[in-house]
């Protein structure tokens, strides 16, 4: 036996969570603590230090609307298993009345048309996204303020033992999943300190947001925000079976800019991968990109009217030009903003491009198998601005 003195540092995490932990923040932006909370849990999993005969991981995802509550979940399932179609999403809306959890569980042997129904959470379906590699289930129950009271009770079980038994008696197993609970409640609470109507800490915090400065203290006051809702809607025995309560923060002018940028890249692979399409690249102006974010800035909604400005602004106009066959395969298209029309521009910038040499300007990636341009595969592509001029 040999005696060591080594210090140990129990802050490093291993690869495989430190790929998750990079995947999600590509993905994510402005919610840091989550992203740790997930990739903390994740490692617990890998180690085989999760607690025996419980779900792997359950969170409570609070905050308002449109700050990546639902994306990050995705973006952890899609990150692990390569589809973000995998996360088995509940809308809780659609069970605030107590007899429409057999929807969920399936109606009892007896009941007129017991044969028909099919659970929404069954073990088939809970499996369904399991590999050889990565045997993990996404389960989501969006928005769980808005379910009864009975969802609740239900779910107490599925989050303490993991266990949920079906109508048909039939038992599933949640020791695989990591379950997820989002809501909205304290939002207004939170929207309230974060951007005060007046006075002098309207001022304050308009000046800790101009200098990228969050206080410490204000961070601290939305969370409990945000918790002591959670804490007046749900019952004690609730939410003492939740792992992680995370607060996610309303984003901000710099947060919404990197999601436009991300948002930028998802469309230029949609413009690569859809089978209709004529794939071509494009890139912005800066100018183009402010005006966007200014259609796209709303502190209520956050990233979502973003996108619905990216939806109005790009995506349409880019659908007509590929209908009426002004851009074709391998042309790249400039677009820019124009002061005196206030709107959006296009040129096309060149025409019959080589796949490698549209894939570089826009920061993709080609495969080697192919050389047209349909066959472009896009590796986290960087959507880079042109410069002004025509």
């Amino acid at each position: 036996m040999v005696r060591l003195n080594k210090v140990l540092d129990p802050t490093l995490t291993g690869r495989d969570a430190e790929e998750l932990e990079a995947g999600l923040r590509r993905k994510i932006v402005g919610q840091d603590e989550a992203i740790e909370q997930i990739v903390n849990i994740y490692q617990t999993f890998l180690a085989g230090m999760t607690s025996p005969g419980r779900p792997i991981g359950n969170f409570l995802f609070l905050g308002p609307t449109g700050s990546g509550k639902t994306r990050l979940v995705e973006a952890a399932a899609e990150t692990l298993t390569g589809d973000a179609r995998a996360v088995i999403k509940i809308d809780c809306a659609e069970f605030q009345h107590s007899h429409e959890i057999a929807k969920l569980i399936g109606s009892p042997p007896g009941y007129l048309g017991h044969r028909e129904t099919h659970p929404l959470l069954s073990q088939e379906v809970l499996n369904q996204y399991h590999t050889d590699k990565m045997k993990l289930s996404f389960v989501l129950f969006d928005e769980i303020e808005k379910a009864s009271d009975s969802l609740w009770n239900l779910l107490l079980g599925v989050l303490d033992k993991a266990t949920l038994t079906l109508g048909d008696n039939r038992r599933v197993d949640f020791s695989r999943a990591l379950i997820f609970m989002t809501s909205n409640l304290g939002a207004t609470e939170m929207g309230s300190l974060m951007h005060p109507n007046m006075g002098f800490a309207a001022s304050e915090v308009q000046k800790l947001r101009e200098s990228g400065v969050v206080d410490e203290k204000l961070t601290a006051k939305i969370s409990k925000a945000g918790v002591e809702a959670a804490r007046k809607k749900f019952t004690p025995e609730f939410m003492n079976r939740i792992d992680k309560t995370v607060v996610f923060h309303a984003l901000g002018q710099d947060e919404l800019r990197k999601i436009l940028d991300l948002e930028l890249n998802i469309l230029q692979q949609r413009l690569f991968n859809a089978p209709n399409a004529a794939p071509f690249g494009f890139s912005l102006t800066d100018g183009a990109k402010e005006y966007v974010l200014r259609e796209g800035t709303d502190l209520k909604y956050g990233a979502r009217h973003l996108k619905r400005a990216i939806e109005r602004s790009l995506v349409h106009p880019m659908s007509n030009l590929i209908a009426t066959a002004q851009v074709r395969t391998g042309d790249l298209i400039k677009i820019d903003f124009d002061p005196g029309l206030n709107r959006i521009i296009f040129f096309k910038e060149a025409e019959d491009v080589p796949a490698y040499a549209l894939a570089q300007l826009v920061g993709a990636k080609v495969s080697a198998a192919g050389r047209s341009a349909a066959s472009v595969e896009v590796e986290v592509p960087r959507v880079v601005a042109a410069k002004r001029g025509r």
